[in-house]
């Protein structure tokens, strides 16, 4: 079973930058991709970016040219470099991995991203 841990959010001005982490560890077969989501109050879990074992990334339109995910594999943690912040960024962010072809049913707590002047 894996477990999940992000970290990294805070309240940030419009136009700022975050890097957001996840570090996973548990009983892992083979992580053969990771993701970033977010949920805003009221909203559904969002898919932001993916990023598979061999470095291929895609983003949702609504982050793509602002947002960059990037993975350690010695590590065991996923990033999620975040620029050009808006107020609509603001949601809770979480991680998921996929090990062995199945993604991971079990989710962190996330982590609060607050973009305000």
């Amino acid at each position: 079973q894996v477990q999940l841990v992000e970290s990294g959010g805070g309240l940030v001005q419009p136009g700022g930058s975050l890097r957001l982490s996840c570090a996973y560890s548990g009983v892992i077969s083979s992580i053969d991709a990771m993701a970033w989501y977010r949920q805003a109050p009221g909203k559904e879990r969002e898919l932001l970016s993916t990023i598979s074992s061999s470095g291929l990334t895609h983003y949702a339109v609504s982050v793509e040219g602002r947002f960059t995910i990037s993975r350690d594999n010695v590590k065991n943690t996923v990033y999620l470099q975040m620029t050009n912040l808006k107020p609509e960024d603001t949601a809770v962010y979480y991680c998921n991995v996929r090990d062995n072809g199945r993604w991971s049913p079990n989710w962190g707590q996330g982590t609060q991203v607050t973009v305000s002047s």
